[in-house]
């Protein structure tokens, strides 16, 4: 059986556009409006699922998906540093700041570790490998990058090297364990036949 996942990055929120880390504002304006535009342009799914936050929601919404909020795929709980910016967390706690980005297993902001994110994603990759059909979650860029990183094998490390885009979706197909991963194919508006 081959498994397929489709995850979705978010439309821009006001704390995506300010480098702010997720504190559970809205999609501003234009980020909803490029959401609309793209309502159709995904593949049918078995399942939709999204992030409990704000933005996932709302992004979810705007598709024009019936996704059903999962806490498997919650973003990276960051703890004491939600809504704050790296640059202000740099000025503030420049070791803290430093530990966490080279070391996957710190969590200096009270919160989750990058290690602890990326297990968490993989089990969840492994329960869906296991349903049959496709499986389309519109979740937070962190959750693209820890599923990245698990079906790729690399290390954890590897995590702050993979950018997410907003409004892109990176699938995830395979069986017996093995996945292939296409990434960043950016939703456009559906293309809508004539007549």
């Amino acid at each position: 059986m081959t498994s397929r996942v489709m995850l979705v990055s978010p439309a821009i929120s006001g704390a995506l556009r300010e480098a702010r880390f997720d504190d559970g504002c809205p999609l501003d304006a234009t980020g909803a409006a490029r959401a609309r535009s793209a309502a159709g342009s995904l593949p049918a799914a078995d399942r939709m699922l999204a992030s409990p936050t704000v933005r996932c929601r709302e992004t979810a919404s705007a598709l024009g998906l019936d996704a059903t909020a999962v806490a498997a795929l919650a973003g990276l709980d960051v703890g004491r540093w939600r809504g704050r910016t790296l640059a202000e967390l740099g000025a503030d706690e420049p070791q803290a700041v430093a530990e966490w980005l080279a070391d996957p297993a710190a969590a200096p902001h009270g919160g989750e570790s990058v290690h602890r994110l990326c297990a968490r994603v993989g089990v969840w990759l492994e329960e869906a490998a296991r349903l049959p059909g496709r499986t389309l979650a519109v979740v937070e860029p962190e959750v693209v990058r820890a599923a990245t990183v698990r079906v790729l094998g690399a290390p954890e490390s590897a995590f702050w090297r993979i950018d997410v885009a907003p409004l892109v979706a990176t699938e995830f197909s395979g069986r017996a364990g093995r996945w292939n991963v296409r990434l960043g194919s950016a939703l456009g508006p559906a293309e809508r036949s004539p007549g």
